[in-house]
């Protein structure tokens, strides 16, 4: 293990001062209760932040709303999930006995939520600098245009937009409970928007699978009040 680990961090271009972070980082909730996912809530953040900072810069003529949209392309499930298996991430990863017999390292949302880990232990280890440099390393290979659009749009990212165009806020997520053992748990999500006083919620195999059920309930329960 250390020695993959070491690899990484050649690979990330980033020693890590404490390299415990980088451990957590890379261990799935099935494997440990010393796991992931506050650091994946952290490097989401930072990586959200990053990425408006490389539009704002770049698409300097886009208006918001375009930025928003191509912002949403480039945090999505399948792009994350592409530069985690780019970083060699699948090697890495501390799973639990059960979700590795089922293909656990080839999760994309998996691997989408150890990357943003990764992301928010550089974070910690390094400062908001180190964790920018990281970022804008690891999108120096995807390409960003203002043409892109999230094709076949996540539930949350719909959302998001649909939201957006009505001058709204966005909306809140938060795990409501887990369920089941650590390597079979449930997580149910409630998705509110507070300015319309509605609150759905969804029940997935992550938490970002609980957001996007929760996301997908919330669209249904919009589309219907409109029609």
């Amino acid at each position: 293990m250390k020695s993959g680990l070491d690899a990484l961090q050649k690979r990330l271009q980033h020693q890590f001062k404490d390299t415990g972070l980088l451990m957590r980082a890379v261990t799935h909730r099935s494997f440990s209760a010393d796991h992931n996912e506050r650091l994946e809530f952290l490097g989401d953040a930072v990586l959200g932040a990053v990425v408006a900072d490389i539009l704002h810069q770049r698409l300097q003529d886009l208006p918001e709303g375009d930025l928003s949209r191509v912002r949403a392309n480039l945090v999505r499930q399948d792009t994350l999930h592409r530069l985690s298996v780019s970083l060699g991430l699948p090697e890495v990863i501390r799973l639990g006995e059960g979700e590795m017999r089922s293909g656990g390292q080839k999760r994309p949302s998996i691997l989408a939520d150890v990357l943003e880990a990764v992301i928010g232990a550089v974070y910690l280890d390094a400062g908001f600098m180190a964790a920018q440099a990281l970022v804008q390393r690891l999108y120096q290979a995807v390409e960003i245009n203002p043409a892109m659009d999230a094709m076949g749009k996540d539930p949350k990212t719909e959302l998001q937009e649909w939201l957006q165009g009505r001058k709204m806020k966005l909306p809140g997520y938060r795990v409501v409970s887990t369920l089941g053992a650590a390597h079979q748990q449930t997580f149910d999500v409630e998705c509110e928007i507070i300015e319309l006083k509605l609150s759905e919620r969804g029940v997935g195999g992550s938490r970002r699978a609980g957001e996007q059920a929760a996301a997908t309930a919330m669209l249904q329960k919009l589309k219907s009040r409109v029609n």
